[in-house]
């Protein structure tokens, strides 16, 4: 394996580095560094948790050099608030021994305010796409002088339906450019936005589409219903030894809110949860006691789930599994970060057993069933809840074969039989006779 002074990294970032205990490149920085400083198009693919913003950094800061002009010279698009503001920071620990000037800018915030912090002049401006496009219709920043699009988190840009938004920067930023991007997962919508949006590009995969990092050790428990699963994660969080620092994922914000109440109540440690109801300042302040230790238990729904980079996170909790695979990928990515070990432990009912098969299959691992302590009380689902969870199971195996016709088939309307006319010898209308109680002739 190279070291950074082999790769050429700029000697500013060589000093940071070293400060920070940087000692040698992950496998995507050691590949990705040589491809960047060569000006090609790169695509690279890697899994959370292996270094790949500082991968795409720190060649970037070599080519730039030092402070130089008023707009912009690299623009990074990312799909979050969470993680614009994570590589704002990470830009701004590399760049301790340097002038460079960067911004992050987002939605949640009103626009002036970031106009007024870029116009003094910024040499990379990080940015979701709906602010940026915010910015540029409102004339406070200009692309002409762009040399490098990143967009990094390809996969989730796609699933939040940012790829207009793209297509309208790729209308009005410089033609000659070099373009770079990164993704944790390589589904095929990614691999045809690549041929749309890369010059015959360097692709650098360090582990297979969709690998979850190699040091997170996957577990499940069976467990049905919502009630038991508060009752289990209780159990499980009591024990502050083991569980020292975790994000509990749920699939809604409802969810979310009645697992937080359930926890703050019954475990120890400060407990905090983030979802879309959640103020910008709210959330902020949030991840940033998270990331310092204040904070034990953070729980959430997927939208801060690449906007968390803490190295130290012990487990993650999918107390609801994700309908969208990739997301699990993610999500088991905030655990063993920086080559560290960490756990993920998902709750199953019978009707997630099939999101469970294709994450395997996806990830080509086997998640391990684990026994439910016996001091966990299991609730008995009720009648209500084992007709949604047949309901569902229908509906996933309609998904697998559209021929399966289960219990909750669709059933064919009755048509109704046709009785044959009778005929009444006695009635005015057939013998065409007079009504009733009418006067007679």
């Amino acid at each position: 394996m190279k070291s950074f002074q082999e790769l050429g990294v700029s000697k500013s970032i060589l000093k940071t580095l070293g400060e920070i205990g940087f000692e040698e490149p992950t496998p995507i920085q050691e590949k990705a560094i040589p491809a960047i400083k060569s000006g090609k198009d790169v695509l690279g693919i890697a899994q959370t948790g292996t270094g790949k913003t500082a991968a795409y950094l720190m060649p970037i800061f070599g080519k730039l050099v030092k402070a130089e002009g008023v707009d912009p010279r690299v623009v990074i698009l990312v799909p979050t608030r969470e993680l614009s503001m994570q590589v704002g920071e990470d830009i701004e620990e590399l760049l301790t021994y340097s002038n460079l000037r960067y911004a992050s800018v987002y939605g949640g915030v009103g626009w002036t305010k970031h106009a007024e912090l870029i116009e003094p002049g910024i040499d990379i401006l990080v940015a979701t796409p709906g602010r940026l496009w915010d910015l540029y219709r409102a004339g406070a920043v200009s692309f002409k002088k762009v040399k490098t699009l990143v967009i990094d988190e390809a996969d989730r840009m796609l699933d939040m339906g940012f790829m207009p938004q793209i297509r309208n920067f790729l209308e009005v930023l410089p033609v000659k450019r070099q373009n770079l991007l990164f993704s944790a997962t390589f589904p095929t919508k990614v691999e045809e936005m690549s041929y749309e949006f890369l010059d015959f590009p360097t692709r650098i995969e360090v582990a297979p589409s969709a690998t979850p990092a190699e040091k997170v050790s996957q577990y499940y428990y069976p467990v049905q219903n919502y009630r038991s699963k508060l009752n289990l994660i209780s159990n499980l969080l009591k024990d502050e030894d083991t569980f020292k620092r975790v994000i509990v994922f749920c699939g809604t914000k409802g969810v979310a809110e009645g697992v937080y109440k359930v926890i703050k109540r019954k475990s120890e440690g400060e407990v905090r949860v983030l979802h879309s109801n959640k103020g910008q300042s709210t959330r902020i302040n949030a991840i940033n006691a998270f990331k310092e230790g204040e904070v034990r238990i953070l729980i959430s729904t997927d939208v801060s789930a690449r906007g968390i980079d803490v190295s130290e996170v012990s487990h993650v909790i999918n107390f609801e599994m994700p309908n969208e695979y990739e997301d699990y990928v993610h999500r088991i990515g905030r655990t063993a970060r920086a080559n560290m070990h960490g756990v993920a432990i998902s709750f199953i009912g019978e009707d997630e057993l099939f999101h469970k098969e294709n994450i395997e299959e996806l990830m080509r691992v086997t998640i391990e069933e684990l026994p439910i302590p016996e001091d966990v009380e299991i609730i008995p689902l009720s009648k209500k809840e084992k007709l949604a969870q047949l309901r569902e199971i229908d509906l996933q195996k309609k998904k697998s074969d559209p021929n399966f016709k289960g219990a909750f088939h669709e059933k064919k309307k009755r048509t109704p039989r046709k009785h044959p006319t009778s005929f009444n010898p006695k009635s005015s209308k057939l013998r065409g006779g007079r009504k009733k109680g009418a006067p007679k002739n």
